[in-house]
């Protein structure tokens, strides 16, 4: 199925949807899950698309902020340091050149370092609006990210199209009152409003006012999207 999409601002997360960066995130996320006694396969149930001290927080819940923060800083200076096997999510890299004289931003649970590492490994551009861990008071599933995005770019939140993968992401979005675009087969179960398996599909055509999103290979989608 293809379909096309109105919208005048696309938002982008990060893991998962630009980046797959699974290979790290498995293995950080298990020693430190072991190191805590925690079931690996339970912990990575629950850490997409939250920041990493909200995620301990969800899964520790008689620990302390300070302790969380403290193991978010080691867990981030490894995870920035660590890059092998982080690669750019198919059809990326043209998507991000396609979009680049248009309005987008990136919208990430990381911080800028992890970002910055992230996207230089996996070879993409980074967009020149970028919500990070450091803009927001409160990280995916809260809309903020999003919101503050819209904001700088001047657009309207029903007026931007996310991409996403995580249920946090999709989450996030929905509450922020944008249309979601799920990037890969898991997120069908999020209630993204189109479900793509990569971004091979998309194509990016302008006009004076609006941009038009072109979506090949969509896997699922409600029966009365808006793509306006």
């Amino acid at each position: 199925m293809s379909i096309e999409i109105h919208a005048d601002a696309v938002l982008l997360d990060m893991d998962g949807t630009l980046v797959d960066s699974s290979a790290i995130v498995e293995r950080v996320w298990s020693d430190w899950a072991m190191s805590h006694g925690l079931d690996p396969d339970d912990v990575l149930e629950v850490i997409h698309g939250r920041q990493s001290h909200e995620s301990m927080a969800v899964l520790l819940p008689d620990r302390s902020p300070e302790e969380n923060l403290a193991d978010n800083r080691v867990m981030e200076q490894r995870e920035t340091k660590e890059t092998d096997g982080v690669v750019a999510i198919a059809g990326a890299a043209d998507l991000l050149a396609a979009l680049g004289p248009h309005p987008h931003a990136l919208v990430t649970s990381a911080s800028v370092p992890l970002a910055t590492a992230r996207m230089t490994a996996a070879d993409l551009a980074m967009p020149t609006v970028a919500v990070t861990a450091e803009t927001v008071s409160a990280s995916k599933p809260d809309p903020e990210g999003f919101l503050i995005a819209a904001a700088t770019l001047g657009v309207a939140p029903d007026r931007c199209v996310v991409f996403e993968d995580s249920g946090a992401g999709i989450t996030a979005a929905k509450s922020a009152g944008m249309r979601v675009v799920g990037v890969g087969a898991a997120a069908a179960s999020h209630r993204a409003d189109w479900v793509i398996p990569d971004l091979t599909g998309v194509r990016v055509a302008a006009t004076s006012d609006t941009l038009t999103l072109t979506l090949a290979n969509v896997s699922w989608a409600p029966a009365h999207p808006s793509t306006k």
